[in-house]
């Protein structure tokens, strides 16, 4: 048997070799990593593919808050694949330009650059407003109420499938406006993740053709045959110099704006069930006191938030926190370790629902780019999770699928960018 010392160095050693886009060491649990990443610096050299990952909050920021020189096309997937073009000169600009069309999800507005992302984004100013998300509440609480009726006499259910995923599915095609009579056709349009480990293959049927071809469709009529919905709005959105987009961009919005509503919700109610039935303390604080349910989603989102790492490209030579990066250098910003650093919050690995700074613990971004959806989601969470505290006395951990407390074992997505789970299956009583 390794002694702990012997064992540490080999981890150490490990360490230093590894490829964190391709080894499959890390999708269960990637924190020693970062923690031995953050060792090295807030900013340091990965030993492939030309990143630079950072672990520091404030060097993190200061990268976001700089689209004029980290650019974003590279942000869903960082360097794999790699770039389709050997960067020349000091400023890399108008080579990404040329070569966008050629890189993974290049002309969506994910990856956009100002000034094109500031025209692109003003087009959804105003859609997620909160009197309209007030005015969903109504059909998120009766589709709660109907997911929880499908299995609290059962008395277990799967966080994801029975409950994550068609909700947040369901309030996002029913807030953009979607049919009631199609919502139950996007229930399975729930597509790959991209940043697989190992870089994202092709599919030959992907899911998210399928949305954008409906909401082609419902786009097309809706501007022949205006509604009061979002997607009426949407529709007939202009830029600000009064020209209307084509129908393209739009369908593009639209879907982009289904993805957003769908995935980063779901990954936060499974993450957020899962963290309430490992402790029934946590569970205990909540029922005696509801008001601490904001307070408990933000550290969810603090510690276990679904976005593991997120990408930029260096423009020009630049300073990221004390090292020069290059242009066409990536930028890994590691969002689990930026939200952890003990530089900005106290006890950074500790669950504390009496924190004054969580609400900046960056899990929707930061910057030109923060997550549109990110208040659809805040809201969906705090309503699903009153509701199950409301309707059920326990909640548990299926040890007869995830292992006892001191062994459990739990399945993500093999993927560098998200940390995302497969299943939580739950045990739960009446209330």
């Amino acid at each position: 048997m390794n002694s702990p010392s012997r064992a540490n160095d080999l981890q150490l050693a490990n360490f230093c070799d590894i490829d964190f886009f391709t080894s499959m060491e890390l999708v269960e649990d990637p924190l020693p990593y970062f923690e031995y990443l953050r060792a090295q610096g807030p900013v340091t050299h990965l030993p492939k593919h030309n990143v630079v990952a950072v672990t520091g909050y404030d060097e993190g920021v200061e990268v976001l808050r700089n689209p004029d020189t980290f650019s974003s096309i590279n942000s869903a997937t960082g360097p794999l694949p790699p770039l389709p073009f050997e960067p020349e000169g000091d400023d890399i600009s108008d080579q990404l330009e040329k070569y966008r069309g050629e890189m993974s999800f290049g002309a969506m507005l994910v990856t956009q650059d100002p000034p094109v992302h500031t025209r692109s984004r003003s087009l959804l100013t105003g859609l997620l407003t909160p009197q309209r998300m007030k005015k969903n509440e109504e059909f998120i609480r009766g589709t709660i109420d109907r997911l929880i009726d499908g299995f609290i006499d059962r008395g277990q259910f799967e966080a994801l499938a029975d409950f994550g995923h068609p909700l947040a599915t369901l309030t996002i095609a029913d807030l953009l406006g979607v049919p009631e009579e199609d919502h139950q056709k996007f229930l399975p349009l729930f597509g790959p993740l991209p940043g697989q480990i190992g870089g994202d293959e092709p599919l030959d049927n992907n899911p998210m053709v399928e949305v954008g071809t409906h909401f082609f469709n419902y786009i097309q009529a809706r501007r022949e045959h205006p509604q009061a919905d979002m997607m009426t709005e949407l529709a007939h959105a202009k830029y600000r110099d009064g020209e209307l987009p084509d129908m393209v961009e739009i369908v593009s919005h639209a879907s982009v704006l289904f993805g957003a509503g769908q995935d980063t919700t779901v990954r936060l109610i499974v993450a957020m069930l899962k963290t309430l039935a490992e402790s029934a303390e946590l569970q205990r604080q909540l029922r005696e006191d509801p008001s601490l349910v904001p307070a408990f989603i933000e550290e969810v989102l603090r510690l276990d938030g679904p976005t593991k790492s997120h990408f930029r490209l260096a423009k020009r030579r630049a300073m990221v926190g004390d090292i020069e990066v290059m242009p066409g250098t990536t930028i890994m910003l590691v969002q689990s370790a930026m939200r952890r650093d003990p530089r900005k919050f106290d006890d950074p690995n500790e669950f504390r629902l009496d924190r004054n700074n969580m609400q900046t613990q960056l899990a929707f971004g930061k910057g030109i780019h923060m997550c549109i959806g990110a208040p659809l989601a805040r809201s969906e969470a705090r309503l699903a999770l009153a509701r199950i505290l409301e309707r059920t006395g326990d909640i548990r951990i299926d040890e007869s699928v995830h292992g006892p407390a001191d062994n459990r074992h739990y399945e993500y997505e093999a993927n560098y960018t998200q940390r995302a789970l497969r299943a939580v299956h739950l045990e739960i009583s009446r209330a």
